[in-house]
């Protein structure tokens, strides 16, 4: 547990990160020295092998934010004359489209209700309907809303129709369980300031290397053209343009945290312990989630806001700050919402803590009514 007296953040990354994954910035690196090149090599490792890749994918880490990875999958990915669907159900699918859109990608958006789910009976129709598309860019855990995407289905479905996969892995690589043995895919983009608990700064694709050594050519970015980012790696074990090298070095401290806790199922256990106790805990005060439980990811948690007049989010952000925990506001377009994050170092005494201040926010700002179902004494 993080004992220093920041905030606590509830949010899906940044997050709360372990006193040790914040010492390990406290040292320069040279960029091209060889402890540096080593720690940069041992991460590259680590992380195919939490989805057991070894074998058959290499890990391309990228500077900035998880985001850029995204649009550097695409664009390395994808040929200037493929086409790309994105099963569309939330707020960072909506940026998947927009980030083909800017590249001149054709895409194509399967509309799905935000909460519902893709099945792969749907994403086969898609694609059997127009036969130019090529890739399906998949947003695993949707966090505008908490949704779990059904990926292994999707990725079969994929794989037998001969479709690349890229995965938006964002904010469940590390809590989710993917194994690319029973889950395929071409490529699996993730970042460092999520569920592995580093800081945020870096990015990092996971890509099958026999999709990868096509793609020479295909982006239009030198800076993201991670096929150029791999060949240089494999040749030089340096990064092609300077590395946030202290990223670097709190993602290894926080790996092998992540490793020594039992890695992915004991993350993920962790996590969903951190979900339940909040669930409970605000519904106990009345709230409602957005999401039902079976496609809840413990991730990110949305809940309706009170109905009570007294409610104002701004306010009540600031004053569950002022008792040590940063929220999040909803994502949502049509329904008045809040969020928030399960993950982080963290574990379900906080969460239980961080109910206990909602609470007394709620009693501070005379809010009463949560919902119609209950009201607050």
């Amino acid at each position: 547990m993080n004992a220093e007296l920041d905030p606590v953040l509830l949010t899906p990354g940044p997050l709360t990160t372990s006193l040790i994954t914040k010492s390990a910035m406290l040292r320069d690196w040279g960029s091209w020295d060889t402890d540096f090149n080593s720690i940069t090599r041992s991460l590259r490792a680590d992380l195919v092998d939490i989805v057991h890749g070894r074998d058959t994918h290499v890990c391309v880490p990228l500077q900035g934010s998880g985001t850029f990875s995204v649009e550097a999958a695409i664009g390395t990915l994808v040929p200037r004359d493929g086409k790309v669907l994105v099963p569309q159900n939330g707020a960072y699918c909506k940026r998947v489209v927009r980030i083909c859109e800017y590249m001149g990608r054709p895409v194509v958006e399967l509309p799905i209700e935000e909460g519902k789910l893709p099945t792969g009976a749907m994403i086969e129709e898609a694609l059997l309907r127009d036969p130019a598309i090529t890739h399906v860019a998949q947003v695993h855990c949707e966090t505008g809303t908490g949704t779990l995407n059904p990926l292994q289905d999707i990725a079969q479905t994929c794989a037998r129709l001969g479709k690349g996969l890229i995965v938006d892995a964002m904010s469940s690589f590390g809590a989710i369980g993917i194994d690319v043995r029973t889950t395929p895919f071409d490529a699996l983009v993730a970042a460092s300031g999520k569920c592995l608990e580093g800081v945020p700064g870096m990015g990092f694709v996971i890509i099958r290397r026999e999709a990868l050594e096509k793609c020479q050519g295909n982006s239009a970015s030198l800076s993201m053209d991670l096929y150029d980012q791999w060949a240089y790696m494999e040749k030089t074990s340096q990064w092609r343009f300077t590395p946030p090298t202290s990223v670097v070095a709190a993602l290894r401290a926080a790996v092998d945290l992540f490793k020594a806790e039992g890695g992915q199922p004991a993350r993920g256990k962790r996590y969903q312990a951190n979900c339940d106790a909040l669930v409970s805990g605000m519904q106990d005060l009345g709230f409602r989630t957005f999401l039902p439980r079976d496609v809840q990811a413990p991730i990110i948690v949305t809940f309706h806001a009170p109905e009570d007049p007294a409610y104002e989010f701004r306010t009540f952000y600031e004053k569950v700050k002022a008792k040590g925990f940063i929220l999040y506001p909803g994502k949502l377009t049509e329904v008045d919402t809040f969020r928030v994050g399960c993950i982080g170092d963290i574990d379900r005494d906080v969460m239980r803590s961080a109910v206990r201040a909602i609470e007394e926010t709620l009693a501070e700002m005379g809010v009463k009514q949560i919902s119609h179902h209950k009201i607050v004494a």
